[in-house]
């Protein structure tokens, strides 16, 4: 195995891609591969100064450490949603592609058939399968949600170069098996909980109101008590005695 070098890490997935059959597969896997070479292109970034490695439904670049991250970052923030949104719009929706990228840094050791080796790789891996960053691609109306190490963000984010603006970098914390890992997600943070702190109070359930009381002479309502000497009913009968509502009394009839 080779001695780790340095270099800046790029990961771009596919979303949904297991949803897809064979055909539209490979149809995405072309156009991954043509938008990712557009953009490191637009960034100044050649074949010669960047080594690929395929995954099916991700593209894996190791980059030259010399090469322009601040380059980098304004063609994914640019040129990647442009291209994407344009090609999204003449496919068909089986054919649409929505993308999520990771840029990191660190070492990273190549073996002899081509493997990958290095814990600041895996933790850029352990970025891209974040919930964090799912949660965010499907939220937004954009194709692509973009998200950056704590190397990456301290070293160059930070300091808000043109066309990387800080401001619209949010701190996030991802779990994963080797820790808790700092990153930051470019755009707005993913609502954990749709109905948070500020949410509108719930509705009050409608209550369904009990039998109206009955109503009394000259329409007052009878709430009890009794009711002496000769009384007519409603069907024109005569009551002789007592007749209680209520809690009055037990009436009589004669």
């Amino acid at each position: 195995m080779n001695d780790p070098v340095n270099s800046t890490i790029l990961l771009l997935d596919i979303e949904k891609y297991s949803e897809r059959d064979d055909v539209e597969q490979a149809f995405l896997r072309r156009m991954l591969y043509d938008l990712t070479d557009r953009a490191l292109l637009a960034a100044g970034i050649d074949e010669t100064r960047r080594r690929r490695a395929d995954r099916g439904d991700s593209v894996m670049e190791l980059i030259d450490a010399n090469c322009s991250v601040i380059a980098l970052l304004r063609a994914l923030l640019t040129e990647m949603p442009a291209r994407l949104h344009s090609q999204n719009r003449r496919a068909s929706a089986s054919a649409r592609m929505r993308l999520r990228g990771v840029v990191a840094s660190g070492f990273v050791a190549v073996d002899p058939l081509d493997g990958w080796v290095g814990s600041d790789l895996n933790h850029a891996c352990r970025l891209l399968d974040a919930e964090a960053l799912r949660e965010a691609l499907r939220e937004r109306r954009d194709d692509f949600a973009l998200c950056v190490s704590d190397t990456v963000y301290q070293g160059v984010v930070r300091h808000s170069h043109t066309g990387v603006p800080a401001e619209e970098f949010r701190s996030v914390t991802v779990d994963s098996k080797n820790g808790p890992l700092d990153a930051w997600l470019h755009g707005a943070l993913p609502q954990e909980d749709p109905r948070g702190a500020d949410a509108a109070p719930a509705a009050p359930r409608p209550t369904v109101p009990g039998p109206a009381p009955a109503a009394g002479f000259g329409g007052a309502p009878i709430t009890g008590g009794v009711f002496g000497g000769t009384n007519h009913g409603i069907g024109g009968g005569t009551f002789h005695g007592n007749v209680s509502f209520g809690d009055g009394g037990r009436g009589e009839r004669r």
